[in-house]
């Protein structure tokens, strides 16, 4: 009796497992359908605002705003879905001074996916390339955001006449690499999730959890920028690169430090839980540089989200100081 028991409740439990991974299945696949027919839908929204440049047989984004004498280049953070949305609050502030440039890299905006290395001399290499294809030439004001830090100091390093200045927008150094998660485990933690954004699952989540904090965009972009993410959000050329990652900073720690004018924005962020680590990281590369300047800010580490009157103030007058 005892092992007719154990047989019947056996076979229910892998019955009601069955029925669980039925209905797992069948809302997965609902979930694929419908995310396939909201992209379909969405295309009409994703006109790119900017040029579209030829870089070795695929197609990047080149958006530019203003006229002046100074070029800046935007340059946006690792996994930032849509860098000339991103930015809209900082170029809106210096567009009537200052020729603006923001270049979504492969992978990012309206740029292609392109699954190639990210390496950080193939990276800058897009970049130029993409920046002449746009009739844009140097030199440059190189403003980086975070991860994109490194190729702003891996371009003075290795093209100095191109490279006027960099303004730091919260930017990373090579040491900041020292303190955070490598190895083989990067770039499939990044494709799981874009594996479940293109089964559908960002889907069930509010706009407002993707959406770049300050309430700055309209109504539109919101749309496009939500599009964005549930296109493209996490996809192998952002894993490729958060991969590479550590490489990269190895790389520009083995050059010299540029020793050009710059003006470093500091947030708040945390970085293994220490406010002052992230910050002693950016002091400790600047000393023994003679024309380098630190502003910090009390906000988040998008800090042109929350700041960007300050900011573009403070870029002004650096701006200003050089000549």
């Amino acid at each position: 009796m005892k092992a007719i028991k154990h047989e019947k409740n056996k076979n229910i439990f892998r019955a009601v497992l069955l029925i669980i991974l039925g209905v797992i299945a069948v809302f997965l696949l609902f979930s694929f359908i419908r995310h396939r027919v909201m992209l379909e839908g969405e295309k009409g929204l994703l006109t790119p605002p900017g040029q579209m440049i030829d870089v070795d047989g695929h197609q990047m984004h080149v958006y530019s705003v203003g006229e002046g004498d100074k070029t800046l280049v935007l340059m946006a953070a690792s996994g930032t879905v849509c860098p000339s949305l991103d930015f809209k609050n900082l170029y809106s502030s210096l567009g009537d001074d200052y020729r603006i440039v923001t270049v979504e890299r492969f992978g990012y905006g309206y740029s292609d996916i392109v699954n190639r290395p990210r390496d950080i001399a193939t990276i800058l290499s897009d970049t130029r390339a993409a920046l002449s294809g746009a009739g844009i030439s140097g030199p440059y004001i190189l403003c980086p955001h975070s991860y994109s830090g490194l190729e702003a100091l891996y371009w003075a390093q290795t093209y100095p006449d191109e490279v006027e200045a960099i303004i730091g927008l919260d930017m990373a150094f090579p040491d900041a690499y020292n303190y955070t998660k490598g190895g083989a485990l990067v770039e499939p933690y990044y494709l799981v999730q874009n594996g479940l954004i293109n089964l559908g699952i960002g889907r069930y989540f509010s706009d407002d959890a993707f959406l770049p904090e300050g309430g700055f965009l309209s109504e539109t972009e919101e749309k496009i920028y939500v599009a964005l993410v549930n296109r493209i959000g996490n996809n192998i050329d952002i894993a490729k690169e958060a991969s590479a990652a550590k490489g990269n900073a190895e790389l520009v720690a083995s050059g010299d430090k540029p020793d050009i004018p710059m003006l470093l924005f500091l947030s708040e962020k945390k970085l293994d839980g220490s406010n002052d680590l992230w910050r002693s990281i950016a002091y400790e590369y600047a000393e023994g540089l003679n024309y380098v300047s630190f502003v910090e800010l009390d906000c988040g580490h998008y800090i042109f989200h929350y700041e960007p009157e300050r900011i573009a103030e403070e870029i002004k007058a650096f701006l200003q100081d050089l000549d």
